[in-house]
């Protein structure tokens, strides 16, 4: 048997790890898939790619709204979904460069914990004397009757699909759903939105939430309240069922209703690693879990399952394996939807705060001379205490993900307050007015 100072287990965010080790121990690296992790091959990356050829779609067709005679954009749908499929030529190159570090033995397989100290992978067997578990989450699927008897596709499968859906049912309205949703719709496909609860993305603020839900709402065919209790297959399509009755059917059906942690699939529990009760790896803030030697970061952990979170928590768990005592700092962890319209988010929303005293300040995208030549609605909603400092911003609308780094910057480098943003000369009349006056609307 094999023995490494260190096994990495996911080569995400954990690569960062296994490199930075292999300068002072031999590391195993193992990976079952292709390196990168799901942000490279199938997430951020190649539905960020997506939701750009969305917005280009957008754009050709808006453009009547400026004067502008355009001809209808026409897609040629394999070369658009295409577009994705470069994070394949990524993670080769990532796997020849690990394989070029001599102090790296990469192992592309299935890991299984053994005992504490020992992982299989295939029919091999190897020891660490250290391990950090970055084996991330997969698609999750509810227990709907009849779901296995239909074909159905997860974020997974539709990363890699060859047609055109003529009508895409997406059973989920978080931001899997709406993000490929909205892409689909864009090149043509037909998309109805099945969503359970009252808004789609309702864990953004609440006013974020229904001000996205109706702007979405214009472009797709949303069903709220739609709790899917049957799905079966009838001809060529697949009818899907609500507890109260409804019906819908579509001929290509995607479920995007979260993710679950792969621990089970790693048997931890052979470790003794504890896990919640939803399964994710338990950690304190140095990224340890309960056993000495074992780290754990990123998606598997699911404190946020974004991955600047993990890449931050691979930094915190190098220098704790260098010995130079990291915490992991969780303030002010942002997140974006990338979808039409946009959102972006940070800190506390308006119904986490309800109850106790803060301020809210907001502004219109289109009351800025930008927003205004934009032709475009949305705001920045931001939530104050009473001395100004920032408890949480929210924005939905065209460039929501950079905007937010205003107030990203200031909770992070600045005073967190206001007047950073108050006392900031701001291009006139750039886009970024509408943050600076939201912060003065307090």
């Amino acid at each position: 048997m094999k023995e490494y100072g260190l096994i990495v287990i996911g080569a995400g965010s954990g690569l960062d790890v296994a490199a930075a080790a292999s300068r002072k121990w031999k590391v195993a690296l193992v990976e079952e898939g292709p390196l990168g992790g799901t942000c490279l091959n199938r997430g951020c990356i190649p539905t960020k790619i997506l939701a750009h050829i969305a917005e280009v779609i957008d754009t050709i067709s808006s453009a009547h709204k400026f004067g502008i005679s355009v001809e209808s954009a026409e897609v040629d749908f394999l070369k658009a979904m295409s577009q994705s499929w470069v994070v394949d030529r990524e993670a080769a190159k990532i796997e020849e460069g690990v394989k070029t570090n001599p102090n790296i033995d990469l192992y592309k397989g299935r890991a299984e914990f053994i005992d504490e100290h020992t992982i299989a992978v295939g029919e091999k067997e190897i020891r660490g004397e250290r391990i950090v578990i970055a084996a991330g989450t997969r698609p999750a699927v509810p227990p709907i009757k009849g779901l296995e008897e239909v074909p159905y596709m997860t974020s997974r499968e539709i990363l890699r699909i060859n047609y055109l859906p003529r009508e895409l049912a997406v059973v989920g309205g978080g931001y899997i759903g709406v993000e490929l949703g909205n892409f689909f719709r864009a090149v043509g496909s037909k998309v109805k939105v099945l969503q359970r609860r009252d808004v789609l993305v309702p864990h953004e603020d609440k006013d974020v939430a229904r001000f996205f839900t109706e702007k979405f709402s214009a472009l797709h065919e949303v069903f709220l309240n739609f709790s899917t209790e049957e799905v079966e297959k009838k001809g060529e399509k697949v009818l899907l069922h609500s507890k109260d009755g409804r019906v819908v059917e579509a001929t290509d059906l995607l479920v995007a209703t979260g993710r679950k942690p792969n621990t089970d699939i790693l048997k931890v529990e052979r470790a003794g690693v504890k896990v919640n009760e939803r399964g994710f790896v338990v950690c304190d803030q140095r990224m340890r879990t309960n056993k000495e030697h074992i780290w754990a970061l990123g998606d598997i952990v699911g404190r946020y399952q974004f991955k600047h979170v993990a890449n931050e928590e691979a930094v915190c768990v190098i220098r704790n394996l260098f010995g130079r005592e990291c915490e992991m700092d969780y303030r002010a962890v942002p997140h974006a939807i990338f979808s039409t319209p946009q959102v972006a988010g940070v800190g506390k929303t308006e119904q986490e705060l309800e109850g106790g005293n803060y301020l809210v300040g907001k502004y219109n995208y289109e009351n800025t001379g930008m927003g205004l030549a934009l032709k475009e609605e949305g705001f920045v909603k931001m939530l104050c205490d009473y001395e100004g400092n920032i408890l949480g911003c929210h924005i939905v609308g065209p460039h929501a993900s950079l905007l937010i780094h205003e107030v990203l910057v200031s909770l992070r480098s600045g005073s967190g307050n206001v007047k950073d943003l108050l006392n900031t000369i701001h291009i006139h009349p750039a886009l970024n007015e509408v943050v600076q006056r939201a912060a003065a609307n307090i």
